[in-house]
């Protein structure tokens, strides 16, 4: 048909929406057309059946005993009758078999035809993007290097005033001096961001013209012949449904069928495709503009990044990022191709996202669902990001390798490498050096110092006004220490460091962290004027804060949404847990995500509520430091293990989540993702709840956000169609679990999509019960799945009811 290589120009598109919209009409006026068709079916179908019965009334038939003509007669009335109910008959199943599929028909095209119009704006923004994008970073490249050209004549002309014996302008050549450096690196990060961006966007728009638009194109292909087989499908059942077996209609319905069965769904488009054909889009070239690097002395290359002093760490840094992002981009693809641990025991599968729990890796998957309509276009995203992503990291990797194990060079003109009056121009003093790893260690062991702790747990930490905290932050890839104070409101103090390594706020300077607090508390001295924030409790760290030195990190066992899970040793009383980190690039957002988990696990104590044991955050990573559950996901297990349990095993399950359900919604804590992935079985096969990365300790808890992290399968009808979550809703889920424990981990609603599950449960379906699963277990997964909540038991009356099966 020649979609991708000859349908990629604009006149092609337009066309082809033109084509879409007059098939639509086409389908629009076949079902007007078929409704007159069966409606005068039914009418004179109607009229012959009266017709009989006229025929049948007959005065003194018994005068007519014995009459051939009368018997004739009767014969060929009751004739009528029948045919009426044959043509009747095919009038229904028209109805049933043609018009309701062609509506169908309808549906669905209306559907691909706006997906493919928003696919096809979407990938013509992003050429648009990417062009705006190169733009404004050459906009924002020529500033900074005004900036510096700016700063590098102040500096020069300075430096020679101080070369001066009479000058006294030391102070002023140090400002002129930082204003230049800070120069000096805006321009240099300038420089290596529009040189990563113009890589990113030339894979990126060849990625999009080469890959992503005749993708596209090749999928409205095959959706167009799935629409025209449909289509033909339904023509030829009106045809036999026409049949009235008559010669004159065999011989019209002759002609007909042959026109339609000689029909080639792969010949449709064929002369639209030669009439509208029209060359691709020409690429975009995205080339450096080599006047921003006229006047950089060299130091600069168009179309180089350059690594120095200024530089250098930023690389790393990025490098480390893009490594990270790859690695998530690649378990992503793998996802999408079948269901994968990738950690947390998250586990990919369709189109929802559920977990394994902490500690298990799945090693037994079931055999991959087919892969949805939608999966095909994410799949072609990721790789365009991957492209991008790669082609970063190798510039980046090459650069790095070409400096080997040297020391950085440095980012400013050699002027920098004099001193005067025996002070760098750097603005180090020898005398004055402060031993960075003592100060970091006399700050840790302080027990105000509260790591990289998120601001909305300071925040509930600091009561009182003059209580006061440290702890860590990151902004602008820089660590930086802040001190939070209640006074009146909670306020925020970035620690300052002077050019002498000692640290300050606005009084004196100290050569340690704990030097600064001690001296600020003492002297009754206000942090600032301004706030007038004074220092009087400091908030110890919580008992379940962990120090993150003494968390031994021993083998990866899987990768979650924000980082990867080990199972780990704590050095302080040898015990082994299970240990959640985050990754360190994460915005605070996600961060304070992270950590839900670990604020409404801290204060459940229950044996079927997997246990918190800590958080870490005096340092990155944080980490959530939880119980290791040997026998790993239930999931897992039912898929691998489950085959030699009989019934009362797997009730045993069932009464175990029931009890940590139990207990849940007596703290008023709403799970929202219970299910077979999400809990641990341990050695003895009892059943944990883990993963609470959706909870929410609210009686009923309303989502204003989208569904994208719902696992559709899993959620009561309310909690789909209004966002409104209670602890019913976890009742429907734990239904759910049920039916996965009895199945032995089967996967529910095998063969339907998501919308196809949510539309049969909507309308009344609910999944049969498993092989081998009694009437009474069966009946109480029905009641969890009431389509009205209040119908549905709450736990404690489930944990009653399976203990009664259990026990007899």
């Amino acid at each position: 048909m020649g979609y991708a290589s000859s349908g990629a120009g604009r006149a092609a598109h337009e066309a082809l929406l033109a084509r879409q919209d007059a098939e639509l009409r086409l389908m629009e006026t076949m079902k007007r057309s078929l409704q007159a068709k069966m409606k005068s079916d039914r009418e004179y179908a109607l009229a012959l059946s009266a017709a009989a019965a006229q025929g049948q009334k007959m005065d003194k038939c018994e005068d007519l005993n014995g009459s051939l003509i009368a018997s004739a007669w009767r014969t060929m009335t009751e004739e009528w009758e029948n045919t009426s109910r044959l043509i009747r008959a095919n009038a229904e199943a028209l109805e049933s078999r043609a018009l309701d599929r062609l509506i169908t028909l309808m549906t669905e095209r209306r559907k691909t035809r706006k997906v493919y119009q928003e696919d096809h704006t979407k990938i013509s923004s992003q050429f648009t993007q990417l062009t705006e994008e190169v733009q404004r970073k050459q906009s924002e490249y020529q500033k900074c290097l005004e900036s510096y050209k700016q700063m590098r004549a102040k500096f020069e002309e300075n430096y020679l005033k101080c070369k001066c014996p009479t000058s006294r302008g030391g102070r002023k050549l140090d400002e002129t001096r930082d204003k230049y450096s800070k120069a000096c690196r805006r321009l240099h990060r300038a420089h290596n961001e529009y040189v990563l961006l113009l890589a990113e966007a030339t894979e990126c728009e060849r990625a999009l013209r080469t890959a992503a638009l005749p993708s596209l194109l090749d999928q409205q292909k095959r959706q167009g012949e799935a629409t025209a087989a449909s289509w033909k499908a339904i023509l030829l059942e009106v045809v036999r449904r026409s049949d009235f077996s008559t010669d004159k209609f065999r011989e019209i319905q002759g002609r007909v069928e042959c026109t339609i069965q000689n029909l080639k769904p792969q010949d449709e488009y064929k002369e639209f495709m030669e009439k509208y054909k029209s060359p691709p889009s020409t690429p975009i070239t995205f080339t450096f503009d080599e006047s921003l690097v006229e006047d950089t002395s060299g130091k600069l290359q168009p179309n180089q990044l350059t690594v120095d002093n200024l530089t250098v760490e930023w690389l790393k840094e990025k490098l480390t990022e893009l490594e990270s992002t790859l690695q998530d981009n690649r378990e992503k693809q793998t996802a999408l191709h079948g269901p994968e641990i990738i950690g947390n025991g998250v586990c990919k599968n369709n189109n929802t996202s559920v977990t394994n729990g902490v500690n298990g890796v799945d090693r037994h998957s079931p055999p991959p669902i087919p892969v949805t309509a939608s999966e095909p276009t994410k799949l072609l995203e990721l790789r365009v990001a991957e492209r991008k992503c790669a082609r970063q990291a190798e510039l980046i990797r090459a650069a790095l390798a070409e400096l080997g194990c040297e020391e950085a060079p440095s980012g400013c003109p050699d002027l920098s490498a004099e001193t005067v009056g025996g002070d760098s121009l750097d603005g180090s003093s020898p005398d004055h050096q402060v031993s960075v790893s003592e100060a970091e260690r006399s700050l840790v062991e302080q027990e105000w110092f509260h790591g990289v702790l998120p601001r909305e747990e300071v925040v509930r930490l600091l009561r009182a006004d003059g209580d006061y905290l440290v702890r860590e932050t990151t902004r602008n890839h820089a660590r930086q220490l802040v001190l939070s104070v209640c006074w009146g409101q909670h306020k925020h103090f970035i620690v300052r460091t002077t050019p002498e390594g000692h640290y300050r706020f606005e009084g004196a300077a100290f050569p340690s962290v704990a030097e600064l607090i001690a001296w600020q508390r003492a002297s009754g001295v206000p942090v600032t004027a301004r706030s007038g924030a004074l220092l009087r409790r400091a908030v110890p760290r919580e008992t379940w804060e962990l120090n993150n030195d003494n968390v031994q990190l021993l083998d990866k066992i899987g990768r979650g949404n924000f980082g990867d899970v080990y199972k780990a040793r704590l050095k302080t009383t040898g015990q082994e847990v299970a240990v959640k980190t985050c990754r360190v690039a994460l915005p605070e957002e996600q961060k304070r995500t992270f950590l839900q988990e670990g604020r409404i696990l801290k204060q459940y104590q229950h044996p079927n509520i997997v246990r918190l044991i800590g958080i870490a955050v005096q340092k990155q990573p944080i980490m959530i430091v939880m119980e290791l559950v040997p026998g790993g996901s239930l999931l897992t297990f039912l898929r691998t293990r489950a085959g030699a349990l009989g019934p009362r095993p797997l009730l045993a399950m069932c009464r175990d989540a029931a009890a940590g359900m139990r207990y849940l919604e007596s703290k008023n804590c709403i799970h929202r993702d219970l299910a077979a992935r999400n809990c641990l079985v341990a050695d003895d096969h009892t059943v944990k709840i883990s993963d609470f990365g959706m909870s929410r300790e609210e009686e009923e808890y309303i989502v204003s956000g989208g569904m994208k992290q719902i696992p559709i399968k899993w959620t009561a009808p309310e909690a789909l169609n209004f966002g409104k979550y209670t602890s019913l809703c976890d009742v429907w889920s734990y239904g759910v679990l049920m039916w996965e424990i009895f199945s032995k981990g089967d996967t529910p609603y095998a063969g339907m999509s998501n919308s196809r599950a949510r539309e049969k449960i909507d309308t009344g379906y609910r999944m049969p019960a498993p092989e081998g699963c009694s009437e009474e277990v069966y009946a109480l997964m029905l009641r969890c799945w009431e389509y009205e909540a209040e119908k549905r038991p709450h736990f404690h009356q489930i944990y009653t009811i399976i203990d009664n099966i259990y026990n007899r």
